[in-house]
This record gives structure tokens, sequence and C-alpha cells, in this order.
């Protein structure tokens, strides 16, 4: 599903099932400040829940991770806005205990830029 909530929060969640009957759920929300009439803070937060653990792909059962990021970005027209951005992602639960079985880091932070557009 996908769509508008309540106090303007977009909202993107998804349930997946593979052939083998493995059962996730993500859910994505974005919510924007204007700063001005063309400059827009974005506050964004995601996360991942498995039902089963699949080991092959690095998924434990449970809350698999926590990503949060600002973007700010600024409407040349509606059809072209550049941003700049932060985010961090963090992995809990059982897939953590997988990725550090691994050798893989269980956190990270990344800088981001880029063009939303549309025509």
């Amino acid at each position: 599903m996908q769509g508008l909530a309540p106090y303007w929060f977009e909202v993107d969640t998804n349930l997946r099932v593979t052939d083998d009957g493995d059962v996730s759920y993500d859910l994505e929300a974005e919510y924007d400040w204007l700063l001005t009439q063309r400059l827009i803070l974005q506050g964004r937060g995601e996360t991942l829940v498995a039902f089963s653990d699949v080991e092959e792909w690095g998924v434990g059962s449970g809350i698999n991770n926590v990503g949060l990021g600002l973007r700010l970005r600024y409407h040349f027209s509606r059809e072209f806005a550049p941003y700049v951005g932060v985010s961090y992602t963090r992995f809990l639960g059982n897939t953590e205990d997988l990725r550090e079985r691994e050798g893989e880091d269980v956190e990270s932070s990344s800088f981001v830029a880029g063009v939303r557009w549309w025509f």
C-alpha cells in the first residue's frame, strides 16, 4: 500500500512472500517541512520486519533494521529539484548477529545527493 496518512505523512508499505513461504514486511514514511516555498526539508524513516530466518540472505527474524534520514531539496520548478542529505541505518536483532558473524558492519551512515525530477 502506498499513500498519504493522517498529518501528511507519505507512507509506503510492502508485504512479501517468497516461494519458500518466507514472509517479510517493510514500512517507509516521509514527511516534508516547507522552510520556504521552494526549500524543503524531508525526514525519512524505514524499517524491515521478517517473520522467519533466511540465513542465505542474511536476514534474521524480527525487526531487521531501522533507517533514518534527512534530505534538503530546492525546487527550481515542480519538475526539477536537486537535493543533498544524510542517512543512517542500524541492523537489529538476529540480523545484527548474522552480519557480525559474517564480519559485516551493523550500522552505517552516508551522504546522499541527487535530483528529483519528472516529465
